[in-house]
């Protein structure tokens, strides 16, 4: 077991390039003990956990066509715009099986990001039961306007990216001296000011703290880039991310735009392979 954190942003269907990327850790029977997924990146994490190489690509893009998996269809009879009896139900337990024996042999620490809408905290859960810890997923990776609160043990939460996009700080806080960081966005990407703000404002009312996130994450998110650059330059941080756009949304079902990040997750990782070895065993 590689004894680093490995930090998994979110990004939608942009995560799939992360599956790339860990379906290479998979091929070469690389495990982390620490890692911290947001959103997609925790979706694409239970694979990996799981030791399930494929599963995450399947996953996105098997569905694609059905109204119950993404869209707008699903937003208006059920509150989601990811399915979420499809995504956490019925394939996990019955279209595409999660192997949770698998999982239960892990023995480092996963955590899923969620954010607490109530007091504004990102929340960190370790997985210990995929069967009930799924929920954790699924709070991570419910987007803030387009999905239902999740609630759990009394708790509400959505999407983990609002309060902590990449917790790169949250892994070296609990010791991780060397970090693997993958990233959903391309080279130079700037996040931009929040353009649903006012909806969220209005939305969540009752939960300020989520339009405080959002008003000020562009402002979060581009100072956690500017670290993580500023400590791969000094080489304490390995960072993986896209070198191109692709242009790809974070509701895509263009198959093959997907494949296309699908297959640079990999390739990426493939060539910098040596590299990544390198700082890894310094």
């Amino acid at each position: 077991m590689i004894k680093a954190g490995l930090v998994l942003e979110g990004g939608g269907m942009r995560g799939i390039y992360t599956a790339g990327v860990l379906d290479f850790f998979l091929d070469k029977q690389m495990i982390f003990e620490n890692i911290y997924g947001v959103s997609a990146g925790a979706c694409t994490m239970a694979s990996y956990l799981s030791l399930q190489k494929g599963r995450a690509y399947e996953v996105m893009t098997d569905y694609l066509k059905d109204k119950h998996y993404m869209g707008f269809y699903s937003l208006l009879t059920t509150g989601d715009i990811f399915g979420t009896d499809l995504n956490y139900n019925l394939v996990p337990n019955y279209l595409n099986p999660y192997d949770y024996e698998a999982f239960e042999k892990y023995e480092g620490n996963a955590y899923a990001v969620a954010t607490d809408i109530e007091s504004g905290e990102a929340v960190y859960k370790k997985l210990t039961d995929m069967h009930k810890d799924i929920d954790y997923i699924r709070a991570s990776s419910t987007l803030p306007l387009v999905s239902r609160n999740v609630e759990i043990d009394g708790h509400l939460y959505l999407d983990g990216g609002i309060a902590d996009s990449i917790p790169i700080k949250k892994s070296e806080s609990d010791g991780n001296v060397k970090n693997v960081v993958v990233l959903t966005k391309p080279v130079g990407y700037e996040r931009k000011p929040e353009k649903t703000a006012a909806a969220i404002k209005l939305k969540y009312y009752k939960y300020p703290k989520v339009y405080e996130l959002m008003k000020n994450r562009h402002i979060a998110y581009n100072e956690t880039l500017k670290y993580i650059e500023k400590e791969e330059k000094a080489g304490r941080i390995f960072v993986i991310r896209p070198q191109e756009d692709l242009v790809i949304s974070r509701l895509e079902k263009d198959e093959s735009k997907l494949r296309a990040l699908y297959d640079e997750g990999y390739g990426e990782t493939k060539a910098r392979f040596d590299e990544l070895m390198e700082y890894l065993n310094k």
